[in-house]
């Protein structure tokens, strides 16, 4: 598959919404038979074009209260220095993603718990508790009315 066609557009917004579309659903809805359809599905998964399909948690149900974006500066940009701050965010529970990014932080970090204090304990005994963390500026979210991350 060497374009992405209107008609796979289609498929992949229908999965996007719904991972878990039955196959003569989503071949309804894109004006496909339901083995052509399947085919098409089967192609983008084999090509690495579809990645993979995952649960969409309700964080509230989960007790998760409380989210910040959180963009962190480190003290010298090393590689060392990176390398160590990654192995740190990829053991922390609370941190949900991490990016490197560029402009006048090396990092943005979303992070989710349960509440204020969770965040305060976050932020004072790990994030701020690291070598190689020169400045951390916090973001919290209020509200969030448009969403698509699956």
């Amino acid at each position: 598959m060497s374009k992405l066609d209107h008609i796979n557009e289609q498929i992949l917004r229908e999965l996007t919404r719904d991972g878990r579309i039955s196959n003569l659903e989503l071949a309804d809805r894109v004006g496909l038979s339901p083995s052509a359809c399947l085919r098409r599905v089967q192609e983008m998964e084999r090509t690495g074009l579809i990645a993979g399909y995952r649960a969409v948690l309700d964080r509230s149900a989960l007790g998760i209260g409380f989210v910040a974006y959180i963009g962190v500066g480190l003290r010298d940009h090393s590689k060392a220095s990176q390398e160590a701050f990654e192995r740190a965010m990829e053991r922390a529970v609370d941190v949900r993603e991490c990016h490197n990014i560029t402009g006048t932080i090396e990092y943005l970090l979303r992070v989710e718990c349960a509440d204020m204090p969770s965040y305060k304990a976050f932020h004072t005994d790990l994030l701020g508790a690291l070598p190689q963390v020169n400045g951390i500026t916090s973001y919290v979210v209020m509200g969030s009315p448009k969403d698509e991350r699956g």
